[in-house]
């Protein structure tokens, strides 16, 4: 038995080194195959980071604005009339690009398509001046075609000649409307300007240094803006095409336009920023005695400043920590380029009037506004704003967001309540009321004196009913006060 027992374990030993033999070989060979399909892997895992670091250095990264409004819009006229819409309805869409290919690169860019349901206003009276300037191109109801709103580079540097004093510069379509303060009311993001001032569209350059690292003065920076607002050329295929145009009555030359912009203290809390420039070269609108647009003539020179203070938030918790009230004061100054300027009345003849906003002589005005953002509700705020500007009043807000026209440009008192909700993360809406209380007719003309004449809408009347033919002749062209009620709703992601 002994001898059986002792065989049996013979062979059951030699049959597990047997196996053993053969289960390493196999982990042997597993082992093998494993290592491979690491390096297989591995191979293959850095193919693919190319491929995601290529797809993200070289793809804009895109998003979405789209707004659809109803505005109820009613003008009183000085000879007791009323013009208005009671359902105007649009729809804005912002197709918003970016793309950074390293750290102190950026393109960004804007296209923009703005329209009336079931209108299309090309080339209508209003816009004819498109071709020659482009202030509003993308803020004035057009058509259902893109255009391009925004189109610029921004370069961030570290050093300034040596120094390491962050710096910035940009080139191209810049963002020059929804500026400082003008941008609560819109529920967005701040752009360059200040509001109070400056709200067109423009081609020009800015570049920015900060001062705080030098100064120690939190947010102090300065930054410089120019840029062109017309050019006179020739058409293409004209026998000297691009070459300057011959001035004629019906004419602009190069609209040139440099300021600077000064942030005194910004720490997020306290903002304060002061700005002043001067546009060259600036237009009127030539409109006859008949009322007919005949083109446009350079009257002189327009200069402004404006000093404005934000304070976003009263108190370190609560309904005022996040509460925003402000204050902004501004002045313009014309420069006529000489004395009465000489227009065409649309019917072969030419009548005279003062070079710039009704006067031969250069013209000082001033405006103020203040206004107040109140969380009045989890996701809503409530905004208030009041402004009022004098006699020769003129700034560069002719793309304001206002389908009645520049609230800011009025000669007189205007008056404005919005509530925005925000709904969801990507849905927004908001009511606003906006009114106008005009002192002094041309608010919303240009620089010039047809459309732009400053006269006392009260003087007017008081011509008029005196038996004044040419006051009377005016009073249905002029406007006292405007209203104008919105509903947007928005969406952005």
């Amino acid at each position: 038995m002994k001898k059986i027992v002792t065989a049996s374990l013979v062979a059951a030993m030699a049959l597990t080194t047997v196996n053993a033999s053969s289960l390493e070989n196999r982990l042997s060979d597993l082992e093998t195959e494993l290592a491979d399909v690491k390096k297989k892997l591995k191979k293959q895992n850095r193919k693919i980071n190319k491929v995601k670091a290529h797809d993200a250095g070289d793809n804009i990264k895109w998003g979405v604005d789209l707004r659809t409004a109803m505005d109820v819009i009613n003008y009183d006229l000085a000879d007791g009339t009323s013009l208005k819409n009671d359902d105007l309805m649009s729809l804005r869409l912002w197709l918003n690009m970016e793309y950074a290919p390293d750290e102190n690169n950026v393109f960004k860019g804007q296209l923009s398509m703005n329209k009336a349901f079931g209108a299309d206003f090309t080339g209508q009276r209003g816009h004819s001046f498109g071709s020659l300037f482009d202030w509003i191109g993308n803020e004035a109801l057009t058509d259902n075609a893109l255009k391009v709103r925004q189109a610029y580079w921004l370069y961030l540097g570290e050093e300034f000649f040596g120094a390491e004093i962050p710096w910035t510069f940009s080139l191209g379509r810049r963002p020059s409307t929804g500026g400082f303060l003008a941008n609560l009311r819109e529920d967005d993001v701040e752009n360059s300007p200040l509001g109070h001032v400056i709200n067109v569209e423009f081609d020009g350059l800015s570049s920015k240094i900060d001062l705080s690292t030098v100064t120690g003065i939190q947010g102090m920076s300065f930054k410089v803006c120019m840029g062109k607002g017309s050019t006179n050329a020739r058409p293409v295929l004209d026998a000297a095409q691009y070459a300057t145009s011959n001035v004629a009555s019906s004419d602009i030359k190069d609209i040139n336009l440099g300021g600077v912009i000064f942030e005194p203290y910004n720490d997020g809390q306290f903002i304060t920023k002061a700005s002043w420039y001067r546009g060259y070269n600036v237009p009127d609108a030539n409109v006859g005695p008949t009322g007919l647009l005949t083109g446009f003539s350079t009257v002189g020179d327009m200069e402004g400043a404006a000093f404005s203070i934000l304070i976003d938030g009263l108190a370190e918790d609560g309904f005022l920590s996040d509460t925003k009230i402000f204050g902004s004061f501004a002045w313009t100054k014309s420069h006529p380029n000489g004395g009465t300027v000489t227009f065409p009345d649309g019917l072969g003849g030419t009548f005279d009037l003062p070079g710039m906003l009704g006067s031969t002589e250069s013209e000082t005005g001033t405006s103020f506004w203040v206004g107040a953002v109140l969380p009045v509700v989890e996701d809503g705020v409530l905004g208030l704003e009041y402004n009022h500007g004098s006699e020769y009043w003129r700034p560069f807000t002719y793309a304001e967001d206002t389908m009645s026209g520049s609230k800011l440009a009025a000669r007189g008192d205007a008056y404005e309540a919005y509530f925005t909700y925000q709904l969801t993360e990507a849905l927004s809406a908001q009511i606003r009321y906006t009114q106008v209380d005009y002192e002094y007719t041309g608010s919303l003309g240009f620089f010039g004196s047809t459309s732009g004449q400053s006269q006392k809408i009260s003087d007017v009347k008081a011509a008029a009913a005196a038996g004044n033919p040419a006051a009377q002749a005016t009073l249905a062209n002029i406007v006292e006060t405007s209203t104008d009620a919105r509903f947007y709703i928005r969406y952005r992601f």
